[in-house]
């Protein structure tokens, strides 16, 4: 589904990873926000971060309850995992359907895809496959219903229903992904998105490394739902959210092995995987300081950044080194409703805040710093990146937390 956002050139050939970087710090000043030194030295020694890091930046949620019958079939559903990896704007209504967020709904509806082809007698997770699934199917498989009540026009007291509504579109969205890529595959001759990847992976590599770039730009531009990018006020911002997560992803799954069966690229440098989470909790942990904020970025978060409220949240939690109880949750509060500008500046600049979050870290005075947290030096942005999404589920009073809205994306 095509996005009607202004979009850029794509960046130069070899400096995807520095265009997002680069871009992403342009527009954090462009838009007035600040990332003060003190803030980021509150977050790294606070109670909050010291006692959770560790326990929470493993939570990756990529272990999967399936058996492959290859590894080229692993990567391939954690491809299309990848490029599915959206919905953010949709958690509330998608609480109120399924009980579940966005992610989860995403990696249950995934899980539904592999299994039926699995057990089916043609494969949904093809690049053929993917072109003929619906939006029935989609909603059927995701449990929704896409259809809103009304009353008639005409006749007092009938109601009628309609395809309408957050759910509709976000049906539609999904499958007009899968469509858009299966199409893109089997006319460039792959079988599969998996396949597509490994070939990716094998760009510029040496030995069982890959180059991340080079990577990363084959991604980009070959798959329209990885092109998330956007032209601000003629300044362009290149995100890269689900290319850099697949990427990262593949390390996960696969670099620990003694000989992985594909090259696998070093994304410990890679940029963070923005979406909504990660700019909203930096907000709320008084990071992202939108005070003097351009674009009516100011009064987004209104509650955000108060001291009474900053002392809660870097404290520990009562049990802090317990997981939350997995217990039936009441749907949560939808946040702030922000046009693709806002969302996307909000976006670039969690990007940069966590580079100087662990710029920081590196350039700490160490003889500062009690033994037992002498380790935040060796903090890597996906580490990062996966504590401040995980840590956002993990503590109750940070799952309370409002997270800015914007449907109609298929980016995050």
């Amino acid at each position: 589904m095509a996005s009607t956002v202004p979009v850029p050139e794509f960046p130069p050939s070899g400096h995807y990873v520095a265009a997002v970087k680069e871009s992403c710090s342009a527009l954090r000043q462009k838009a007035n926000i600040s990332v003060k030194p003190e803030a980021i030295r509150r977050l790294l020694l606070s109670p909050a971060f010291l006692n959770s890091f560790k326990r929470v930046s493993v939570s990756h949620g990529l272990a999967f309850p399936l058996k492959f019958p290859t590894l080229l079939s692993e990567l391939n559903f954690l491809s299309i995992l990848s490029l599915l990896n959206f919905a953010s704007g949709y958690r509330v209504p998608l609480h109120e359907q399924t009980g579940r967020g966005a992610w989860d709904n995403i990696r249950a509806f995934t899980f539904s895809l592999f299994i039926s082809s699995a057990t089916g007698s043609g494969s949904l997770l093809s690049a053929a496959g993917m072109q003929t699934i619906s939006e029935q199917q989609v909603a059927e498989i995701m449990g929704v219903s896409v259809h809103i009540e009304r009353p008639h026009e005409t006749i007092p007291g009938v109601t009628v229903g309609e395809l309408s509504g957050p759910m509709f579109e976000l049906v539609r969205r999904i499958s007009a992904t899968l469509k858009e890529t299966g199409e893109v595959l089997q006319q460039a001759g792959y079988p599969d998105l998996g396949s597509f990847v490994a070939e990716c992976l094998k760009e510029r590599s040496s030995g069982t490394s890959a180059s991340l770039d080079a990577t990363l730009e084959k991604l980009v531009r070959a798959i329209p739902a990885f092109r998330d990018m956007a032209l601000i006020d003629g300044q362009a911002v290149y995100c890269f959210k689900k290319a850099l997560f697949l990427i990262h992803a593949v390390t996960i799954r696969f670099g620990a092995s003694a000989s992985p069966p594909f090259p696998i690229p070093d994304t410990s440098q890679a940029p963070v995987f923005t979406d909504n989470v990660l700019p909203s909790l930096l907000v709320h942990l008084g990071v992202l300081d939108l005070s003097e904020a351009s674009y009516t970025l100011s009064t987004v978060f209104p509650d955000a950044g108060s001291e009474e409220k900053l002392s809660t949240l870097l404290a520990a939690p009562p049990s802090s080194d317990t997981p939350a109880p997995n217990t039936k949750k009441a749907p949560p509060k939808g946040g702030p409703i922000l046009t693709s500008d806002q969302a996307y500046i909000l976006r670039a600049a969690a990007v940069d805040a966590c580079e100087l979050i662990v710029k920081f870290a590196r350039e700490v005075d160490i003889s500062t710093l009690d033994d037992d947290v002498k380790w935040i030096k060796d903090i890597t942005l996906p580490d990062l990146d996966i504590w401040l999404w995980a840590v956002a589920k993990d503590r109750p009073d940070y799952r309370k937390l409002e997270r800015f809205v914007l449907q109609h994306t298929v980016f995050f």
